[in-house]
């Protein structure tokens, strides 16, 4: 096993290890700010669930890990393949890092396919791009905040009208058990989106190692990187993120038990469609609109729109961002190297 193929795969767990630090507190977020689930249960269930998503959605449908292995092409002469990838990596870690650092709930995702077209860029130019994979993405960003916000909106909507004649009391109750599995359904589908896309870039990074080969337009991932990636996840997210609960769930918006069901169910079912059709969406993105939506049907007071100001700006400014430092760190690692 040569140098390089070290390295990179010490990146590749690193940016997995990330997104389960970072952007699987999204998935609970709603639970704890209103206090159906404490932080360190709500962790711990994450946790398990990340590691469910990712294993069991791979073995029913790996569709998502195929586009992200097929969205950008690294070949190029020598070891110059190896050296994108790993400045690719290196660059979504950064990112990320700076992002949790400042508790800015950036989407993992985003980066990863912005960091991977960036580094793929610096070696072939726009050729590089595969833009009927790219296309996916485009078409998940548009569904993911449509079906994000619209399904937070409507579904909170239609809960203010089903109990509007229901004891309070009774309703919290119901909802606060709502909740819990919405929850636990979001941290599952986190892992079944992120979990793949990850899985993809691992594959990628054995395949241009010459470890395995294509089969059709994506590869037969075994087991044990499942597994591996899946733990991974399970690690990061056990580490927690109280800086990006507190972002999404306390400061954007003050949600009741009601809100934050209705924010995990319209999120989930947006996260499970895009799953089953293989297209990557951002879960950070999905779930924040969900509780935008959620927030607004009350009243559209009630969400900090400053907070979404500098989160939607972070959205922004990640595709060009991390791709820009990517496209870098490739230029620079191959000369360096």
């Amino acid at each position: 096993m040569n140098i390089a193929l070290i390295i990179t795969i010490v990146l590749v767990m690193g940016v997995i290890f990330v997104n389960g630090w970072t952007d699987a507190p999204n998935a609970i977020a709603t639970a704890v700010s209103t206090r159906v689930l404490r932080p360190n249960v709500a962790i711990g269930m994450a946790v398990v669930m990340n590691f469910l998503g990712a294993l069991v959605m791979t073995l029913f449908n790996a569709q998502v890990a195929e586009t992200i292995s097929n969205i950008v092409s690294f070949d190029g002469t020598g070891n110059t393949s190896q050296i994108a990838l790993a400045a690719a990596l290196f660059g979504i870690v950064s990112w990320a890092v700076a992002a949790w650092w400042f508790g800015i709930p950036t989407s993992e995702s985003h980066a990863l396919i912005a960091g991977l077209t960036g580094a793929a860029m610096a070696l072939g130019g726009l050729d590089a791009v595969n833009m009927d994979e790219w296309w996916k993405v485009l078409i998940g960003l548009v569904v993911s905040t449509i079906l994000g916000l619209g399904g937070g909106y409507l579904i909170t909507k239609l809960v203010i009208f089903l109990f509007r004649g229901v004891n309070r009391i009774f309703a919290n109750k119901l909802f606060t058990v709502g909740q819990a599995l919405g929850a636990t359904a979001m941290a599952f589908l986190h892992g079944a989106q992120d979990g793949q896309k990850f899985m993809g870039v691992f594959m990628l990074t054995l395949y241009y190692n010459g470890l395995v080969e294509k089969t059709g337009n994506g590869f037969a991932i075994p087991i044990w990187v499942m597994v591996l990636c899946s733990v991974t996840m399970g690690i990061g997210t056990s580490v927690g993120g109280m800086r990006i609960i507190k972002s999404v769930g306390m400061d954007m918006v003050k949600l009741e038990k009601y809100q934050g069901f209705s924010a995990d169910l319209g999120a989930a079912i947006t996260l499970f469609l895009s799953s089953i059709f293989g297209v990557p969406v951002s879960t950070t993105h999905t779930k924040t609109t969900a509780i935008m939506g959620a927030g607004a049907a009350k009243r559209a007071s009630s969400v900090d729109w400053r907070i979404v100001r500098d989160m939607v700006w972070a959205w922004v400014l990640t595709f060009p961002g991390c791709g820009l430092i990517a496209y870098l760190m490739s230029k620079l690692f191959m000369v360096i190297f």
